[in-house]
C-alpha cells in the first residue's frame, strides 16, 4: 500500500467535514480513534465560527480494539440522531479508522434511521481533501436531488414569460479561502443582473435546499475542485448548463457577467459600465510603472492559481515566471494556462519542490498558500496568499472577497502592498546609518533645534562617532558553492557583504548567487567589492 503524506491537502474525511459543517441540518458521524478529533479546533479557532461543528466521533481507543468497535459506531450514530435530529446524516471513517474495516455504511443502514443516510467511501490512502469534499457533495446532491430528476428524454420546461432566471451557486464550503465573502460578492453581481438565486450550496444549505437544486435554470460553480462533479451530474439529470468562468479578477468578472447575461437572457450593459474596481485605474496610471514586469511565481489550488496568473499577466503587467498547483485532478487546466504563458506547469504535492523552484527562479513576488508564505519568508521574497491551505490570518472578520469587482480591489491591495512595503524597508535599511538619518540624529522635519530621543545626546552637544554607511564586521563570511558539480569554499570580504546589502531585497539573492558563481569559476576568494561589480558587468552583457 502506498501511503500518502498530506501537505497542501488533508485526508479526504476533512473534505467531507468541510461539506457537513457548511450545511445547516446535516450531521457527520465519523468512525475515528482518539486523536483524529480535531474539528472543533479547525472550525472554531481558525474559521471563528460561533457554534460547534456538526460532527460526532466514535473516538475509540487502543483498548477498544479488543472489543466490538462496530457496536461503538452504531451507538454513536444512534445517539447523534436522537440528540441533533438532523435531516440527513453522513457516515464514514477517518484515515486511521478505515484500517479496522468496520463498514460504517452497512452499520448505519442496519440502524434503520428515518432520514437519508449517505455512506462515504473515501479511500484515505489514495485520495485527498478536495477530492473528499467533491465526492461528499456529489453524493449528497445525487441522494437528495435524485428523486426529483427529470425522466429520461424529458426536455426541461421553459421559464414562464416575465419570470426572472434562477441559478444555483455551488462550491462554497467551510474552511474555504474567502468562500463566505465570495458568495456575497457573486450574489450581489447576480442581483444587479436581475438573476434570482435558487440555492447556495453547500454553504448554509439544508437537505431540503439540496433536494430543489433542479429548479434552477443554470449553475454557477465558484470552485470546480469542490462542485464540478456535482454540476456535471445536475447537467445530466436536469439539463442545467454551467457557468464556466470563475469571476476572480476584473477581466474574469466581466466575462462572468457576459456569460450569465447570455444564459439568463438579460442585458449586461449597465452592470459592465458600472465597474467599481480601482485596479484598472491603477494599471493605467504612471505609478504602476514601478510594478511593470515584476517577476511573479504562482502556486495554489487550480482555481485560484489560474485566476492569479491571468490577473498578474493581463491586469497588473507582471511577468509570470512560474505557475503550478497541487490539485492533480485539474492538472490539465493548469498546464494549459501555463502553456499560454510559455511556461511548463509545476504539478506537485511536495512543498520542497515548490521551494526549490522559487529559489531557482528568484521571483520578486510569490503568490501562493501558507506553505509558500513560509518559503518566501525564508528566501526573503514578498508573498501574498491566494489559495488554501491558509491559516487564521486569512479568515478576516471584515468583508474581504476574492471574486467580483470588490474582490479585484482586495486582490490589488494584497498583492501590491508587499512590493511597496518591501521597497520602503529596503530604503530604510539603506539609510538607517546615514549621517543625517541615523537614530542619533534629531527629526529632520523639526529643524536643527529638534531634540533627539530620550537617552541620546543632541547633535553637536558632545562628540558623537558617526556610524558608517552600514554596520560592518571584521570577519569574512565563508560560503560553499557548486562549480562544475564540485563544491568550492569561497569567502565574502566584509566590505563586499556591506555593498551587497545595498542591493534591493528582491534581487539581492540573485546578485549573491551570480557573484558566487562568477567568483567560483575564476577561483576568486575572498569576494571583494570589485568582484561584485565585475560579476554584475559580466551577467549584464
Amino acid at each position: 500500500m502506498q501511503l500518502t503524506v498530506w501537505t497542501y491537502e488533508g485526508p479526504p474525511h476533512v473534505g467531507a467535514m468541510r461539506i457537513a459543517t457548511a450545511m445547516t441540518d446535516v450531521h457527520y458521524v465519523l468512525h475515528a480513534p482518539q486523536g483524529d478529533t480535531y474539528a472543533d479546533l479547525l472550525f472554531t479557532m481558525i474559521e471563528r465560527r460561533g457554534q460547534r461543528p456538526p460532527v460526532t466521533y466514535t473516538t475509540f481507543q487502543a483498548r477498544d480494539l479488543g472489543g466490538d468497535t462496530a457496536d461503538l459506531f452504531q451507538r454513536a450514530a444512534h445517539d447523534a440522531y436522537e440528540r441533533f435530529k438532523p435531516a440527513a446524516m453522513l457516515v464514514g471513517a477517518s484515515c486511521t479508522g478505515e484500517l479496522i474495516q468496520d463498514d460504517p455504511a452497512g452499520l448505519a443502514r442496519a440502524l434503520g434511521l428515518p432520514i437519508p443516510v449517505i455512506p462515504l467511501e473515501l479511500p484515505s490512502y489514495q485520495r485527498k481533501e478536495n477530492w473528499g469534499a467533491a465526492e461528499t457533495f456529489y453524493q449528497l446532491v445525487r441522494t437528495l436531488a435524485g428523486p426529483h430528476m427529470l425522466p429520461p428524454g424529458t426536455a426541461r420546461p421553459a421559464r414562464a414569460p416575465g419570470e426572472p432566471a434562477r441559478c444555483n451557486i455551488l462550491g462554497a464550503t467551510a474552511l474555504g479561502f474567502r468562500h463566505r465573502d465570495d458568495v456575497r460578492a457573486v450574489k450581489d453581481l447576480l442581483a444587479r443582473l436581475g438573476v434570482a438565486v435558487n440555492v447556495v450550496a453547500p454553504w448554509q444549505a439544508g437537505a431540503a435546499d439540496i433536494a430543489r437544486l433542479g429548479q434552477a435554470d443554470f449553475n454557477v460553480v465558484l470552485y470546480p475542485e469542490i462542485a464540478g462533479l456535482a454540476a456535471q451530474w445536475l447537467k445530466r439529470a436536469f439539463g442545467q448548463p454551467t457557468i464556466a468562468t470563475v469571476p476572480i479578477g476584473v477581466g474574469a468578472t466581466r466575462d462572468f457577467i457576459t456569460e450569465v447575461a447570455r444564459l439568463a437572457g438579460v442585458d449586461a450593459t449597465a452592470v459592465l459600465a458600472d465597474e467599481t474596481s480601482r485596479l484598472p485605474w491603477y494599471s493605467r496610471s504612471v505609478d504602476s510603472t514601478y510594478l511593470t514586469a515584476k517577476r511573479v511565481f504562482v502556486f495554489g489550488d487550480a482555481t485560484h492559481a489560474i485566476a492569479a496568473a491571468r490577473i498578474a499577466s493581463e491586469e497588473l503587467g507582471f511577468k509570470v515566471v512560474g505557475l503550478g498547483t497541487y490539485s492533480r485532478e485539474r492538472a490539465r487546466d493548469v498546464r494549459e494556462a501555463a502553456a499560454r504563458l510559455g511556461l511548463e506547469a509545476l504539478i506537485t504535492e511536495d512543498y520542497l519542490e515548490v521551494e526549490a523552484a522559487c529559489a531557482e527562479l528568484q521571483p520578486e513576488l510569490v503568490l501562493g498558500t501558507q506553505m509558500e508564505r513560509h518559503i518566501a519568508k525564508r528566501l526573503g521574497i514578498p508573498c501574498a496568499v491566494i489559495s488554501a491551505p491558509v491559516h487564521v490570518q486569512d479568515f478576516p472578520a471584515r468583508y474581504s472577497p476574492q471574486m467580483g469587482f470588490e474582490g479585484a480591489n482586495v486582490i490589488f491591495d494584497s498583492w501590491v502592498h508587499p512590493l511597496m512595503m518591501g521597497l520602503e524597508e529596503h530604503l530604510l535599511g539603506m539609510f538607517r546609518d546615514d549621517f543625517e538619518f541615523n537614530d542619533g540624529a534629531g527629526s529632520s522635519h523639526l529643524g536643527h533645534g529638534a531634540k533627539p530621543p530620550a537617552g541620546r545626546p543632541a547633535p553637536g552637544s558632545e562628540p558623537v562617532e558617526t556610524a558608517p554607511a552600514v554596520a560592518a564586521t571584521d570577519a569574512e563570511v565563508a560560503v560553499e558553492v557548486m562549480v562544475a558539480d564540485r563544491p568550492i569554499v569561497l569567502s565574502w570580504a566584509p566590505d563586499a557583504e556591506l555593498e551587497l546589502k545595498k542591493i534591493p531585497f528582491f534581487v539581492r539573492g540573485k546578485a549573491r548567487r551570480n557573484t558566487e558563481k562568477f567568483a567560483g569559476e575564476r577561483g576568486i576568494s575572498p569576494i571583494t567589492v570589485e568582484t561584485l561589480y565585475d560579476a554584475k558587468a559580466h551577467f549584464g552583457r
